[in-house]
């Protein structure tokens, strides 16, 4: 089997409580997994080929657990409209060109790159309506071997005529879409429904069916504002919460189960994430851009929600999950400020939350304890000349302040990958 050594800084979260650090240590991988850390090299791997990051800091590669892959182009353009000018004047119109597969194609290049380029190696991530399209997308994220969970969007009210499907042509194309791409090897379907005020009862009991059928999990935006958590009861007054509208068209409990968001979830809500495993995924800067809100980021740590990162481009403006984990601390100590019930969280929280937490929903990956695959990321050029930093004060800065010229090499199960 093929071995590996990697020499250097190492810092990854074990919890969200303890990160783990080593002014330097051996990474050994064996087939792309990590077989042991050592500060001292065993002597049976003294001939193995080894890679000295003796100046840089190695940490896992980041999980990307909600971004709008066609919105890309559109990252960083208009930030200063409220969500619903925002959706209709750039975003909706952004998306029907989506209908043409050569634009697809050239976008969905373009974000695989600055994904890769920024440390990312695993994404769940929304396409378009539009089926080829979409497809473009996740034969790119295969290509490169990212693990990946891909939506092809499902809504049929409440939205652009370019962008509003019927029943049965949104049931159809999604159905083809899990038939062609279902067995993919990284990057794999998963249900879509862009969120409950924009799909028909009937299209969320058909998307139910197909749950069961392709056994595949869904993906949505769940109580991301007030009016999306009352809309959605409203539509469906059956139901008493935003999760229960999926759990009742039997779309959970077959695969993943991501909730986007999650700032204003009711105690229901709360139990039926839980009940099936899901995750909540915190966008803070996408929250703050758009003005939804502010997650309890501490509240659900501490009550064992499952809790990744997400940098929702184009409602975030970059597609850097490092960045994300210095703004979850940010917007909690303002929250907490504000609302004296909130605990801030710490950097180690957000951390693990970048790496470990959200890289739970793909496997082993975003840690480097033994058996996980090695995606890794050797970070350089952060520390000053004046002082010594940590490795883990090394890694703060890099969050806070660093740019993706200072990720100097970049593995994903223990091969360096490339920008394109």
């Amino acid at each position: 089997m093929d071995v590996k050594v990697f020499c250097g800084a190492v810092v990854f979260a074990e919890t969200e409580k303890k990160v783990v650090e080593y002014d330097r240590a051996y990474i050994v991988v064996k087939g792309g997994k990590i077989e042991g850390i050592y500060p001292v090299l065993p002597e049976e791997y003294a001939d193995a080929f080894t890679v000295d990051y003796s100046d840089g800091v190695m940490i896992p590669a980041f999980s990307d657990l909600h971004v709008h892959a066609p919105q890309y182009p559109q990252r960083g353009i208009a930030m200063d409209e409220l969500l619903y000018d925002w959706l209709h004047k750039y975003t909706f119109p952004l998306e029907e060109r989506y209908a043409d597969p050569f634009f697809a194609e050239s976008v969905y290049e373009a974000f695989c790159n600055d994904l890769i380029s920024r440390g990312t190696m695993n994404v769940a991530v929304y396409g378009t309506i539009h089926e080829e399209g979409t497809g473009k997308l996740i034969e790119k994220l295969e290509s490169r071997g990212i693990r990946a969970f891909v939506g092809k969007i499902n809504m049929d009210v409440d939205c652009p005529q370019g962008l509003c499907e019927t029943v049965d042509g949104s049931l159809f194309a999604t159905e083809r879409f899990l038939e062609k791409y279902g067995k993919n090897r990284f990057a794999r379907p998963i249900l879509t429904p862009r969120f409950a005020p924009t799909c028909s009862r009937e299209l969320l009991y058909g998307l139910g069916r197909l749950a069961k059928k392709y056994e595949v999990g869904m993906q949505t935006h769940l109580v991301e504002s007030l009016w999306e958590a009352e809309e959605a009861t409203r539509r469906f007054p059956d139901c008493s919460c935003d999760a229960e509208i999926y759990e009742k068209a039997g779309l959970l409990g077959y695969g993943p189960f991501i909730g986007a968001h999650f700032i204003f979830p009711s105690e229901d809500d709360i139990r039926i994430l839980q009940k099936y495993d899901g995750f909540a995924v915190q966008c803070p800067d996408a929250t703050t851009n758009v003005i939804a809100g502010i997650m309890r980021t501490g509240e659900l740590l501490d009550r064992g929600i499952k809790l990744g990162l997400g940098s929702d481009v184009a409602a975030g403006q970059s597609l850097a999950v490092y960045t994300q984990a210095a703004s979850a601390v940010r917007l909690s100590k303002i929250k907490s400020f504000y609302e004296k019930s909130s605990r801030a969280i710490t950097f180690e929280e957000s951390f693990y939350m970048a790496t470990k937490g959200g890289g739970r929903l793909f496997g082993k990956t975003g840690s480097f304890e033994k058996g996980y695959s090695f995606d890794a990321l050797v970070l350089k050029g952060v520390a000053d000349g004046y002082q010594k930093l940590t490795p883990k004060q090394v890694v703060e800065r890099f969050c806070y302040a660093g740019e993706r010229e200072n990720i100097r090499a970049r593995f994903l199960r223990g091969e360096e990958l490339k920008i394109q």
